[in-house]
């Protein structure tokens, strides 16, 4: 198959992510053409969002006849959705999504609350470095880190800090929780059961909320399920793309 003739997925990655944190999952899967978007350098949450748009849609018509899809894992899954309801994909590959971030005490279990942001963004004003230290020091579940999948991430600091204040105001105000009724294509949703930052009962709630949706639940796993776990998640998209039965 030549690259013209493949199916493309556009690629937005985590908080604090660079796009590389794709890289092991996209090389298991060389029948698509990947496309990677980077959020690092974003000076606002207004420029990440039209940023991201504008790229989109770009790909989009290139696309022509072939499948778009966006792939999102944590923030880049909220804006995914967001993207999906505008009508800008043939189809979802989301890690670790939720319609909605914050939440309130008494929804704790599907999120978490504003106050735990607020407190993020004023020690990223402080300490970059040591709050993305303590980040990604909950990702993973103890399984996890034993078995040094936490080791497999890509660098710390390739964000800067107002892209991370975006990133982060992103998760505080951005919700599509009720706009998933417009979200009218597929969607494949990785969700780990153990996962501390958006819960898993928030991925429930999601895929409740969706009308042509598929989650695959994953056991002992936090916050990232792809890493260390590619071969498994590229079996399960080929699996989910051949049920759409989507064009080559």
């Amino acid at each position: 198959m030549t690259l013209e003739k493949r199916a493309t997925i556009v690629w937005l990655p985590g908080w604090s992510m660079p796009p590389e944190v794709f890289d092991q999952l996209c090389k298991t899967l060389p029948e698509y053409q990947h496309v990677y978007l980077n959020f690092s350098e974003a000076e606002t949450p207004e420029a990440l969002l039209t940023n991201t748009e504008q790229m989109v849609r770009k790909w989009k018509i290139s696309a022509l006849h072939r499948p778009l899809f966006i792939g999102g894992w944590s923030l880049g899954g909220l804006l995914a959705l967001h993207l999906a309801a505008r009508g800008l994909a043939d189809g979802l590959i989301l890690f670790a999504a939720t319609a909605r971030f914050i939440r309130s005490k008494d929804e704790a279990h599907f999120g978490q609350p504003d106050a735990y942001v607020r407190q993020m963004m004023k020690a990223t004003m402080q300490d970059a470095l040591a709050v993305e230290t303590n980040f990604r020091q909950i990702l993973w579940t103890e399984t996890e880190l034993e078995l040094g999948i936490s080791d497999k991430l890509p660098r710390m600091g390739t964000w800067t800090a107002p892209s991370l204040l975006a990133g982060l105001q992103i998760l505080r105000k951005v919700e599509v929780s009720a706009v998933l009724s417009e979200i009218v294509c597929p969607v494949l949703l990785f969700h780990g059961r153990e996962d501390r930052i958006c819960p898993y009962k928030g991925a429930e709630e999601l895929a409740a909320g969706l009308s042509r949706v598929h989650l695959y639940a994953i056991p002992d796993c936090g916050h990232a399920p792809f890493v260390g776990r590619e071969e498994e998640i590229a079996a399960e998209m080929r699996r989910w793309r051949d049920e759409q039965q989507y064009g080559n």
